[in-house]
């Protein structure tokens, strides 16, 4: 061996002691310090989240863009539970709440055109047309208990057009004639003409003009009828409208 190699060989190993020491003692330190390792924990965690916030906040974008505003909810709804304390979750939440409102604008007109019930039925003279509502709530006419009323348009060739409300039990006492109060959102009530029509068919009374309450329902939220009950006062029907498509009794004006 050389002197020149005979040096270095002597000369590197304290160099890497030194090293493995010097190694050796930063991790002692890291160790010995909490407080610091807590630190770089934490900003290694909050890194890592502000990432996943933006990769979410990618897709919500996308789906605020494209007007989906319940996926654009349930983007933001992920990251505002997951990544509150991000810069991403601080840019998304005003527009978290426009979807958020939008949103659920659509699934109530979705829910209130779920209300009605419409019929096309072949008939002798040409086709008879329906809409029919259930009332919001149950309703007691006789004592018997709390029962739905529905309130029903037709459409028929022969006996033209009527609006009537049918009970499954107890009766109206409209027999031959009397008023109903007819009540929109929260206008005055308007008195209308009912009559109960003296058959067994079904317990139904009609509201005269049909064609004025008809027109009463465009651009109603709520339509409510007090009526008169064989087994005394009255009682009120109360019916959400709002999801009527007026289109599918295209006939009436």
């Amino acid at each position: 061996m050389s002197v020149r190699a005979s040096a270095f060989r002597h000369t590197a190993r304290p160099v890497v002691l030194a090293a493995a020491v010097g190694g050796a003692l930063l991790v002692l330190t890291a160790c010995q310090d909490p407080a610091a390792q807590a630190e770089a924990q934490a900003a290694a965690q909050a890194q890592a989240g502000e990432a996943a916030a933006d990769k979410a906040a990618v897709e919500f974008d996308a789906a605020f863009a494209a007007e989906n505003w319940p996926l654009a909810k349930a983007h933001g709804d992920l990251i505002l539970a997951r990544h509150p304390d991000t810069a991403a979750a601080a840019r998304i939440a005003p527009l978290h709440e426009q979807a958020g409102a939008r949103a659920e604008s659509i699934r109530e007109d979705k829910r209130l055109a779920g209300l009605w019930t419409y019929n096309v039925e072949p008939v002798t003279g040409g086709t008879q047309l329906s809409a029919a509502i259930y009332t919001r709530d149950r309703v007691d006419s006789d004592g018997s208990g709390a029962r739905p009323v529905r309130l029903i348009f037709r459409d028929h060739p022969s006996w033209g057009r009527s609006s009537y409300l049918v009970m499954e039990a107890g009766d109206f006492d409209c027999y031959g004639a009397c008023r109903v109060a007819v009540t929109v959102d929260s206008a005055a009530p308007v008195r209308m003409a009912a009559n109960r029509p003296d058959t067994d068919e079904a317990i139904a009374m009609f509201i005269d003009d049909e064609r004025a309450l008809w027109r009463m329902l465009d651009g109603a939220k709520a339509l409510s009828v007090e009526y008169p009950v064989k087994a005394g006062g009255t009682r009120t029907a109360v019916f959400e409208v709002g999801g009527l498509d007026r289109a599918r009794l295209a006939g009436w004006k």
